[in-house]
């Protein structure tokens, strides 16, 4: 086994242990959005675990240092990057930054809170990538600031193809600590599913708006 597939495993192992992630295919959550999904990711919990905050934030510094380098700055995306981000940045020494989902309504009407320059370059810290769009919404934030977009560092990806195809239209190089592959894979080792779930774990990933629609057929 790699290290990096290694390394993919135990945040998995972490994020089922801890529930960040609850996987139900026998009785899926309703997403915001109001699809059916077996699946349900809240990875702000591993803030609460201090071991598993302090491996996710090694393992995010480990992959900037690998992808990217040093930027000048790290910026948290709202609201689930910012303490993640911020503890990347302490780390490493470097400047810290957040992007809101959208401008504020009132005062500087500022999108991206903190010190950023022209010209600085910046990699962009996220909790859970689904289609990409509200953490793209963060790197445009930041082009338009005039800030030089490394990539991106996400915890947990569904591997969605809609969201393989928006970071690549939007040439924003991705990486994640963990991924959906790695997280079932781990969760049928570790007994969380059974072969049938996985089966049917599989086939929500392939097409989610076609399984959520079966669920309420």
């Amino acid at each position: 086994m790699d290290e990096k597939n290694d390394h993919a495993l135990k945040v998995a192992e972490f994020l089922l242990q801890i529930k960040a992630v609850e996987l139900k295919p026998d009785n899926p959550f309703t997403w915001a959005s109001g699809l059916k999904s077996p699946i349900y990711c809240d990875n702000r919990k591993t803030l609460s675990y201090p071991k598993i905050r302090t491996f996710i934030r090694q393992q995010f510094v480990d992959v900037i240092n690998e992808h990217y380098g040093k930027p000048d700055v790290i910026a948290g995306v709202a609201t689930g990057g910012i303490a993640l981000g911020a503890l990347v940045a302490q780390e490493l020494g470097l400047p810290f930054i957040y992007v809101r989902s959208e401008a504020k309504k009132h005062g500087l009407n500022n999108q991206v809170e903190g010190a950023l320059e022209a010209g600085q370059s910046v990699v962009v810290i996220e909790d859970l990538i689904s289609t990409g769009m509200s953490s793209l919404n963060a790197v445009a934030a930041l082009r338009d600031a005039q800030a030089k977009v490394l990539g991106m560092v996400a915890i947990f990806t569904y591997g969605f193809e809609k969201a393989r195809v928006n970071f690549e239209q939007a040439k924003c190089p991705l990486q994640t600590l963990s991924n959906y592959d790695s997280l079932l894979e781990q969760a049928l080792k570790s007994q969380h599913i059974t072969d049938k779930q996985l089966e049917t774990l599989q086939s929500w990933k392939s097409n989610p708006e076609h399984w959520s629609a079966l669920q309420t057929a």
